[in-house]
């Protein structure tokens, strides 16, 4: 790509310098805010990250829809409230269906003569760069009049046209290599998920004769393994107090850290000890949230709520191994006892669920193994992440450089 021949400055700051014959133009010029209309007949919708999608109208009473206003194909909506709150999504999007919306959306009609992809794509610069500084502070929502006078390019309809085919080519093929990283991401974390079930329910010697477990999720098991139920192995931990102690919770199958300013000390008053080395249960909710990891074992001191279980061993045993078990117990077993509409669970539901008991020099060495796996994989995970980000970069950049005229497209 190439710069164009000549160019001036827009006298605004977010666009910069334009090619020559670019004009500058007041939002004002080239959109107007849309009078509202219902027609409860249509379904309901709104914006997520620049698209306007359905909405489920189960969820919407019939008094909520017949306050919202229509928005037609080739509109754009605009999403004006709380600006200061949310920095990440993008809140203008060009809509491709009829749809009604909450009145607390803008809804932009543009004026004839233009691209709308092109504006499409100008619009989401617009919105990343320029629009979400209005709502900088205690000023969390803005209105059509302050957009109104703010400014715009407007190239010739020709080159609008060349843009938008452009970036509609180049930004599906950048977001479909993020799809598929994103896969690799899924198939990582399956691996992953394999191994640990492999090594905590099989060992790692593959010659060693195996026995029916006779629990379903455990399937076979080395033959000098023994089973025994989870009450012979943990204890749940009476309540004890430290208010000196800061906050913890749980987290995706880690202990962390909460700020102790954001809980009232009546609050924290109530919460119970956690110390390192005892394995924090998150007991609630369960088939509300089935993404989370809800067991961990902790490697801090802290306090946290008396809804969670604290669980501590009876006998010897490599924690770091009761990490790897719990965390398949968790995925593979645990979730489906909060099926229906059961959705806690107390210390004696899962005290008579079976666990395995390896010898300890076994649970020792199958720890060390998982750790090597669980590095491995979090590195490539993370390399894979970082691609991803770079690509989100380099569309944002890709975008802006293209819509503002600091490179031509052919």
């Amino acid at each position: 790509m190439q710069r164009y021949e000549k160019y001036k400055e827009s006298g605004v700051d977010w666009i910069g310098e334009v090619p020559e014959d670019w004009e500058i133009v007041r939002f004002k010029r080239l959109f107007n805010e849309k009078k509202k209309t219902t027609n409860a007949s249509l379904n309901s919708g709104s914006i997520s990250f620049g698209d306007v999608v359905y909405k489920d109208d189960e969820k919407i009473t019939e008094a909520t829809k017949l306050s919202y206003q229509v928005l037609n194909e080739g509109e754009f909506l605009l999403n004006p409230l709380n600006m200061n709150y949310d920095l990440k999504s993008l809140r203008i999007g060009l809509s491709a269906i009829d749809v009604v919306v909450s009145s607390g959306y803008i809804i932009l009609q543009s004026k004839k003569g233009l691209d709308k992809n092109y504006y499409r794509w100008l619009l989401r610069i617009y919105d990343i760069v320029f629009m979400k500084n209005l709502g900088a502070g205690v000023r969390q929502t803005i209105n059509y009049s302050d957009l109104a006078d703010s400014h715009l390019v407007v190239p010739s309809l020709d080159e609008q046209q060349t843009i938008a085919t452009f970036l509609n080519d180049k930004t599906a093929k950048i977001d479909q290599t993020i799809v598929n990283k994103q896969k690799e991401i899924e198939l990582l974390k399956e691996r992953r998920q394999i191994l640990i079930q492999k090594a905590v329910t099989k060992g790692l010697d593959d010659t060693v004769p195996l026995k029916d477990s006779g629990v379903d999720w455990i399937g076979e098991i080395p033959e000098h393994w023994e089973i025994e139920k989870l009450k012979r192995v943990f204890f749940s931990k009476k309540k004890v107090t430290d208010v000196s102690l800061p906050c913890g919770a749980i987290s995706y199958g880690k202990v962390v850290i909460k700020p102790d300013e954001k809980i009232l000390e009546a609050t924290k008053s109530t919460y119970q000890v956690l110390n390192k080395g005892e394995f924090l249960l998150n007991p609630l909710n369960l088939n509300y949230d089935l993404v989370s990891l809800r067991i961990a074992l902790s490697d801090k001191d802290v306090v946290v709520s008396s809804g969670y279980l604290i669980l501590k061993n009876k006998i010897e045993i490599n924690k770091e191994y009761y990490k790897w078990f719990l965390h398949i117990f968790d995925i593979i077993f645990m979730k489906t006892l909060g099926a229906g509409v059961r959705q806690t669970l107390n210390y004696n539901q899962i005290g008579d669920s079976e666990i395995l008991i390896p010898t300890l020099s076994e649970q020792g060495i199958i720890a060390s193994r998982l750790e090597a796996i669980e590095e491995k994989i979090a590195k490539a995970i993370l390399l894979k992440q970082q691609e991803i980000e770079k690509l989100k970069e380099y569309k944002t950049v890709l975008i802006d450089n293209v819509v503002t005229g600091k490179v031509r497209v052919n």
